[in-house]
C-alpha cells in the first residue's frame, strides 16, 4: 500500500511554527518530503475573487499531479484551495498525496489519471491524523468513455496536434513539455485521460502531469495544465502549447498516428486502441473495419500491415478491410465523388492485392482488384498484373466502360517508355477486352526503337545517348552484347499474337536499316522468333548465330548462309542483300577486292543499285590496302557498271586506282606521271589517301623497274610533288632495289643515269637524287667486284653523253663534293629531256 502525505498551508502549531505536513507515512525520507513540498504547492489564479465564498472556492482549479521524484519514485497528489490565508487573500490550500516507490504502481494497476476526483482524496487532514490504509483506489466516473467522447469531439481541432506532441514527449523526455490551456482544470484532466488511452500502457503509467499551475515554466511534469491567466510560455521553444481557449490550429498534421488517433476519438471508439495503440498498421486496420474513414496515409499503413499479416487474418477481417479500403464508387473519368488514392496508398493497395489475389475468394479480393486497377490507370501508378478471375463480371464490364479512354490514351502516351506503362496498360486492356488493335503498330514501332536504342553502345563522355540511324555503308565499331528484353515485353510477345506480329514487323524494318544494331538486340533477347514460321527476312538474318572473327572462315560462305536464312532471293527483294552484307562485314571490316568483285559479278550491278550497296563496294575499292592486288580490277568493274552514278570524286579516285593496275602492262600508255598528277589535281574532291599513296607507290616502282623514259623522269623531277618524291625515295632505298643494284651492273648504270639527270630542275628533286646517290648507290658501287664495276662503266660508255666520265669523276675518292656541285646545276645549263 502506498504511503500517504497530508500537507496544509496553515501551520499546525498555535504559534505558527508547526510542520505543514500533518500526516507523513512511515519510512518517508526527509529528502522526499522536501522534494514533495515543492511539487504540491499551490498558487491561486491571478484573476480569482479576493474573498471567495464556499461556492466560489469550488470553482478554483485543482492541481492534480503525477510527478517523478529524484529517487525514481512517483508522487501522485491532489491540491485544492481551502480558503483565505492570514492576509485575507485566497491562498490556503490542502494537499493529499500518495508516494509510489520506484517500480511500484497504484493498487490494481490503475492509471494515475483515472483517480481524478476519486472518493479516496481528502480535502483536509484526518481528525485523528491517521488516514485509512489504501488497498484500492476507485476510479472517477468523470473519465468514462461516455464523458470523454463528447469532450474529444468538442476539441476536434486540437486532438491531432496534441497527440503528435504527446508521442514526441512520451518517447523522449528531452523533447520538451506540453502546456494545455483550458478554462477548467477538469478539462485538462480529460486531456490527460485522452493521452493515456492512445499511449502504450507502459508509457501511460509513466506519463507525468499536472492539471493546474500558475507558473508553467516552473513545472517539471511532461503535460502541464494552465489557465488563460497563468503566465504565458508561447515564445519559449521548450514548450508545445495547445491553447484550447483560442482558435483551433489549422492545416494538416503530418503525424499519421496522431491524426488517426484523433479520428478514432472523434468516432467515439477508444476501445480500438487496445493494448498496442502505437502499432499504426494494426490500429488503422481496426479503424477501417469499424467503419471509420481514414486519411490516405493511414489507409496506406493499414494496407501495408494487412499485406504482411495476410496469412493470419481471417476472411471476415479481410472482407471488412477491403470494404473499408474500397468504400465508395470505383474511380473513373466521369466520377466526381470518388477520390484517387495517394502514391503511397496505391503502392500499399497493390502490395495487398498481390498477397490476396488468387489466395482468397474473388468475393474478398475482387473489389480491391477493381480499385487498384482503376486507380493505377487514372492516377498513373504501377499497373497490377491481374488474372482473368481477379474481377467479378460486373466489375469487368464497369471498368471496361469507364477506363477505355484512359487505357487507350495511356498506350499512346509517347512521354512514357513503351516497354513500361503503355505495355502494362495494353495488358490491362486485354484483360478488360478493350479493343486496342489499331494502336498496336505504333506501340510496336516504339518498342522496337527502344530495344535498339537501349542496347546501343555509349560513345559519349557524358552518359548514354541514343544514336541516330546510320546510312548504309557506315562502319560500326565494336559492340557489346545486349542486356535482353524486359520480362514484361517477353511475356506480352508470348501472350499477345497481334503485338508479336507488329513488333517483329517493326524490328524487321529496323533490321533492314540497322542490321548490326538489331543483331545486337536479338543476341540475348529471348524473343521467340520461332513462333512465326514465315516472314521477317531481315529479322531472321539478324537472329542467326554470330560467328567470331577467328572462326569466320570464308566470309562469302557466311554471306550466302544469311541469304538462305532470309528465305528470299535478293533479286526479288534487294534489301535482303544490304542486310546480309551489313551482317557479314560488320565493325571495321570491308570486303576485300576479290570479295567485292565476286559480289558484283555474282549479283549484278542492278541488285546492288536497288539494294543501295553500291557505296559499300566503292568504299571497299578505295580503302583497299596496297597489298590487295584485286583492287584495281574492282575499280575497273565499278567504272564500267556504274558509269552514270559515280560522283566526280569517286570516278577520279577509281580511275587512279584502275591506272595502278595498268602500269607495267601493254595498256599503260605514256605520260604516266602527268596522268597521275593531273587526275589527282583535277579531282572534284580530295582523293582518299589510300588511293593517292597506292598510285604514287605504283608509279615509283614503275620508274625504278628498268630504264625509265627520260620524259617520265623529267616529269617526276619537275613536279616536286612531295608525296610522289617520298614514295620514289622510299622504293629506291628498299631491300628490293638494293639487291638488284648488287647483282645487276646494267641496273646500277641505269640508276646512275636517272639520279644524276636534270640537276637544278627543282631543289626537292636535287635533294632526293643526291640522297639516293650518296646513301644508296655509292655504298653499293664501292662494294662491287672489279668485273661488275667494269660492266657498269661499259654500260655508261654505251649510253654516251659523257655519262662514263661523270661516273668516274663521281666514283673517284674525294670527288663527291665537287661532283655534287656540278650535278646540282651550279654554273651550267639545265639538261632537258632527250639532250
Amino acid at each position: 500500500m502506498p504511503a500517504q502525505l497530508h500537507y496544509t498551508s496553515a501551520p499546525s502549531g498555535s504559534d505558527g511554527s508547526g510542520s505543514p505536513f500533518t500526516v507523513v507515512g512511515a519510512d518517508v525520507p526527509q529528502g522526499v518530503l522536501r522534494e514533495a513540498e515543492r511539487l504540491i504547492g499551490y498558487e491561486t489564479p491571478r484573476d480569482s475573487p479576493e474573498r471567495p465564498d464556499a461556492e466560489q472556492l469550488k470553482g478554483f482549479p485543482k492541481a492534480f499531479s503525477f510527478s517523478e521524484l529524484a529517487d525514481g519514485g512517483r508522487l501522485l497528489s491532489r491540491t485544492v484551495c481551502t480558503g483565505t490565508n492570514d492576509s485575507g487573500r485566497p491562498g490556503a490550500f490542502h494537499a493529499h498525496a500518495f508516494l509510489l516507490p520506484s517500480g511500484t504502481r497504484l493498487p490494481d494497476g490503475v492509471l494515475p489519471i483515472s483517480t481524478w476526483e476519486s472518493p479516496r482524496w481528502a480535502e483536509s487532514t484526518p481528525p485523528d491524523g491517521r488516514p485509512d490504509p489504501v488497498d484500492r483506489v476507485e476510479p472517477s466516473g468523470l473519465l468514462r468513455k461516455e464523458a470523454l467522447t463528447p469532450f474529444a469531439r468538442s476539441r476536434g481541432g486540437w486532438l491531432a496536434p496534441f497527440f503528435a506532441d504527446l508521442r514526441a514527449v512520451a518517447a523522449d523526455p528531452g523533447a520538451g513539455q506540453i502546456v494545455v490551456v483550458e478554462h477548467d482544470s477538469a478539462d485538462v484532466a480529460r486531456w490527460i485521460a485522452l493521452a493515456c488511452t492512445v499511449l502504450p500502457r507502459e508509457q501511460a503509467h509513466r506519463l507525468t502531469f499536472t492539471t493546474y499551475t500558475r507558473r508553467p515554466q516552473e513545472a517539471r511534469q511532461q503535460v502541464v495544465g494552465a489557465l488563460p491567466s497563468s503566465e504565458p510560455v508561447t515564445h519559449d521553444p521548450r514548450y508545445r502549447v495547445h491553447d484550447c481557449t483560442a482558435q483551433p490550429p489549422s492545416g494538416p498534421v503530418p503525424d499519421t498516428w496522431a491524426e488517426l488517433s484523433a479520428r478514432i476519438w472523434r468516432a467515439g471508439r477508444p476501445e480500438l486502441f487496445g493494448n498496442s495503440p502505437e502499432e499504426l498498421g494494426a490500429l488503422a486496420v481496426s479503424a477501417l473495419t469499424s467503419g471509420i474513414d481514414l486519411r490516405t496515409d493511414a489507409r496506406a499503413a493499414a494496407a501495408s500491415w494487412a499485406a504482411e499479416q495476410a496469412d493470419t487474418l481471417p476472411d471476415e477481417t479481410l472482407m471488412a478491410l477491403v470494404a473499408g479500403l474500397c468504400g465508395g464508387p470505383v474511380p473513373h473519368l466521369g466520377s466526381r465523388s470518388a477520390t484517387l488514392p495517394g502514391e503511397d496508398e496505391q503502392t500499399a493497395l497493390a502490395a495487398l492485392l498481390a498477397r490476396l489475389d488468387g489466395r482468397v475468394p474473388a468475393s474478398v479480393s475482387g473489389p480491391l482488384a477493381a480499385r487498384v486497377l482503376a486507380s493505377a490507370v487514372l492516377a498513373r501508378g504501377p499497373v497490377p498484373v491481374l488474372r482473368a478471375g481477379s474481377l467479378t463480371a460486373r466489375a469487368h464490364d464497369d471498368l471496361a466502360r469507364d477506363l477505355a479512354p484512359a487505357l487507350r490514351a495511356g498506350i499512346a502516351d509517347t512521354a512514357e517508355p513503351a516497354s513500361g506503362r503503355p505495355l502494362a496498360l495494353l495488358r490491362a486492356a486485354d484483360l478488360l477486352d478493350v479493343d486496342c488493335q489499331d494502336q498496336l503498330p505504333e506501340l510496336a514501332e516504339r518498342l522496337a526503337r527502344e530495344l535498339v536504342d537501349t542496347s546501343a553502345p555509349d560513345t559519349t563522355t557524358g552518359g548514354a545517348t541514343k544514336p541516330s540511324p546510320e546510312p548504309t555503308g557506315t562502319r560500326h565499331g565494336s559492340e557489346p552484347p545486349a542486356d535482353g528484353c524486359p520480362a514484361a515485353l517477353l511475356d506480352a510477345v508470348h501472350t499477345h499474337p497481334g503485338l508479336r506480329v507488329a513488333l517483329f514487323g517493326s524490328l524487321d524494318t529496323l533490321a533492314s536499316a540497322e542490321p548490326t544494331a538489331v543483331a545486337r538486340v536479338l543476341r540475348d533477347s529471348g524473343l521467340p522468333l520461332g513462333l512465326q514460321q514465315s516472314g521477317f527476312p531481315h529479322l531472321r538474318m539478324c537472329a542467326a548465330p554470330a560467328v567470331p572473327p577467328a572462326e569466320s572462315g570464308d566470309r562469302l560462305d557466311r554471306f550466302h548462309g544469311l541469304l538462305r536464312t532470309a528465305g528470299v532471293s535478293p533479286h526479288a527483294d534487294p534489301t535482303v542483300l544490304r542486310t546480309a552484307l551489313g551482317l557479314t562485314w560488320s565493325g571495321d571490316e570491308l570486303p576485300t577486292g576479290q570479295e567485292a568483285g565476286l559480289l558484283l559479278k555474282e549479283l549484278g550491278s542492278d541488285s546492288h543499285r536497288a539494294a543501295g550497296t553500291r557505296e559499300l563496294l566503292i568504299e571497299a575499292a578505295l580503302a583497299a590496302p596496297p597489298d590487295d592486288r584485286d583492287a584495281p580490277a574492282l575499280a575497273t568493274d565499278l567504272l564500267r557498271c556504274f558509269t552514270t552514278e559515280l560522283r566526280p570524286g569517286q570516278r577520279t579516285a577509281l580511275q587512279l586506282l584502275q591506272f595502278t593496275g595498268l602500269l607495267g602492262t601493254a595498256n599503260e600508255g605514256e605520260e604516266w606521271v602527268a596522268r597521275v598528277l593531273s587526275l589527282k589535281a583535277d579531282a572534284a574532291e580530295p582523293v582518299p589517301d589510300t588511293v593517292a599513296e597506292r598510285a604514287f607507290e605504283a608509279l615509283a616502282w614503275r620508274l625504278l623497274e628498268g630504264t625509265a623514259p627520260p620524259n617520265e623522269l623529267y616529269a617526276l623531277a619537275r613536279s616536286a610533288e612531295p608525296r610522289l618524291l617520298a614514295a620514289y625515295e622510299r622504293a629506291a632505298r628498299s631491300d628490293r632495289v638494293t639487291e638488284r643494284l648488287r647483282t645487276g651492273p646494267a641496273y646500277v648504270a641505269a640508276r646512275f643515269c636517272d639520279w644524276s639527270a636534270f640537276p637544278g630542275t627543282h631543289p626537292a628533286w636535287d635533294e632526293t637524287r643526291t640522297t639516293l646517290l650518296t646513301k644508296v648507290l655509292r655504298p653499293t658501287v664501292r662494294a662491287l667486284p672489279a668485273a661488275d664495276q667494269a660492266e657498269v662503266e661499259a654500260a655508261l660508255d654505251h649510253a654516251g653523253r659523257g655519262r662514263l666520265d661523270a661516273f668516274r669523276a663521281w666514283n673517284r675518292p674525294g670527288a663527291l663534293g665537287r661532283l655534287a656541285g656540278r650535278l646540282s646545276g651550279r654554273g651550267r645549263r639545265t639538261e632537258q629531256p632527250g639532250t
